[in-house]
């Protein structure tokens, strides 16, 4: 069907107060000459060029200018896990004839913070991650999980995943889905409660010829819980 996806390179965008280092697997797996994982302004090393109240266009923007001008990538499959799902999200919308296609990970057309824990991000950040973290394992891989992600990962400002989180908060595509005729894939941890099952299905009824593919035994961060289940659902729906 889509065949031509092959040889394209992919781009990976992370989430809420990530960096591009959560991809690791991917990026390793699809080799770092044709996977490239960005990072979000304020995140890992990319310099804020954003204002303090950024919304998910002035992140689609910023990756673009990423994607595009710096990588001088040519037809990408754009891939996007949560915020970054949204980003992929409205690069398909605003420039859609440059992308190749779209993999979307634990994500929505709309993407509701609870108000409580968009609070904490404000007054505790540091607890209000690990509480974020906690939530975004399946119960099972959050006890070892939560550290080596803490761990792992260059800290954005704790301001970071406020900013974040407030543009996940208002963001809404669910009337423009049908707009998108690219290739898409759909990939959710059937334990995700962040942004549950009927997110992604709600995306795979929406985006007219999407796959949708459920992975067990994982939470939000489906990519770092189960990665080889995601590189070879992402390696077959390519081939």
């Amino acid at each position: 069907m889509h065949n031509h996806l092959r040889n394209k390179p992919l781009v990976f965008i992370h989430g809420s107060g990530d960096t591009g280092r959560v991809w690791r697997p991917q990026v390793d797996y699809f080799d770092p000459e044709r996977a490239f994982a960005i990072d979000l302004p304020g995140h890992g090393q990319r310099a804020d060029t954003l204002p303090p109240e950024a919304s998910v266009l002035d992140y689609t923007r910023a990756a673009h200018d990423s994607i595009w001008n710096e990588l001088g990538l040519q037809r990408p499959v754009i891939a996007g896990h949560s915020l970054g799902g949204a980003v992929a999200l409205m690069l398909a919308l605003e420039y859609g004839d440059e992308l190749g296609g779209l993999i979307l990970i634990g994500t929505g057309a709309r993407l509701r913070v609870h108000p409580d824990l968009l609070e904490a991000t404000r007054s505790a950040p540091e607890a209000a991650t690990r509480q974020l973290k906690g939530l975004a394992f399946a119960p099972a891989h959050a006890e070892t999980m939560v550290d080596d992600m803490l761990e792992e990962q260059v800290k954005p400002t704790p301001y970071m995943l406020h900013r974040d989180l407030a543009a996940c908060n208002v963001f809404d595509c669910m009337a423009r889905l049908s707009e998108i005729h690219l290739p898409t894939l759909i990939i959710c941890g059937t334990e995700d409660r962040l942004t549950p099952v009927k997110y992604s299905q709600y995306l795979h009824e929406h985006i007219s010829g999407s796959s949708l593919r459920l992975i067990s035994d994982a939470g939000h961060y489906v990519m770092c819980e189960q990665p080889l289940l995601v590189n070879h659902a992402i390696d077959e729906w390519l081939a």
